[in-house]
């Protein structure tokens, strides 16, 4: 299935992404263009879609890391959420409430925002192989690092990278948006919502798994000592209010520890 993105330079121009690129198994380079004559670069199955680079928080640089991204989901991701919900919470479990709460169909379209190694889109193109993923980010070493996760998981995924406060999609676009982890280190989290709200189809859900205030002072003072990096907390009443700013409400919700996961839907 093709997919069309918008152009970053011309609103109502589209791009026409081949089937082919979202094959990992055969590595796709060349370039695509809208109609205005704008090109972008796919290099190894990634196409490239941010023109200008943006400023970034120390915590978004380390993403660019090529270590961050090699080491990110099997030595900190599949364990986290044990260290940071005090209980065992294996990714297994995790696994399980995306797919109860996103329930992948044939043919829909999902996207996964700030996908780092792309887990969530890997683990919906397992469950229903017939759906389209597409996952996005900013960092090429994330992309890079998810390109050969999918490939080894033999999904089919297509990688773009992307600015979310600008997604490269147009209105009604996706049956399911997800996104896990990436809300705390966001610069600009209300305009990333807007968007996630915008390109989400009329009847579909958004996934989200983040992060929230600490109860105790020990953990307050170790999230105070991370907002110096540009990672950002809010309570669960703060994130609501956050996501009906965005035209989206809870409609089911479950907190762990400092974790909290919410099924949201649009108002």
């Amino acid at each position: 299935m093709t997919i069309q993105v918008r152009s970053p330079l011309h609103d109502q121009e589209s791009i026409e992404i081949p089937a082919a690129v979202a094959n990992l198994s055969k590595p796709f380079n060349g370039s695509v263009s809208s109609g205005k004559g704008d090109e972008y670069s796919i290099k190894n199955n990634i196409i490239d879609l941010i023109n200008v680079e943006k400023s970034y928080t120390l915590a978004q640089s380390t993403n660019h890391w090529k270590i961050t991204a090699s080491v990110y989901e099997d030595l900190w991701r599949k364990r986290s959420l044990t260290l940071l919900t005090g209980e065992d919470f294996p990714i297994e479990k995790e696994k399980e409430l995306l797919l109860e709460w996103v329930k992948p169909r044939a043919g829909g379209v999902y996207m996964d925002v700030g996908c780092s190694t792309a887990l969530y889109s890997r683990l919906l193109k397992k469950a229903e192989p017939k759906s389209v993923q597409v996952a996005i980010d900013f960092s090429k070493a994330m992309l890079l690092e998810a390109r050969l996760k999918a490939e080894a998981d033999e999904t089919d995924i297509y990688f773009i990278r992307a600015d979310a406060r600008e997604m490269p999609f147009f209105a009604n676009t996706f049956d399911g948006v997800v996104m896990g982890g990436t809300l705390n280190e966001l610069t600009d989290e209300l305009k990333v919502l807007f968007e996630c709200h915008r390109v989400l189809k009329e009847n579909g859900n958004m996934f989200m798994m983040h992060l929230i205030k600490a109860d105790h002072w020990a953990g307050r003072l170790l999230q105070e000592s991370a907002e110096w990096g540009g990672i950002k907390f809010w309570t669960v009443d703060e994130s609501n209010e956050l996501f009906a700013r965005a035209g989206f409400e809870a409609e089911e919700q479950i907190t762990k520890g400092i974790v909290c996961f919410s099924k949201l839907k649009s108002i």
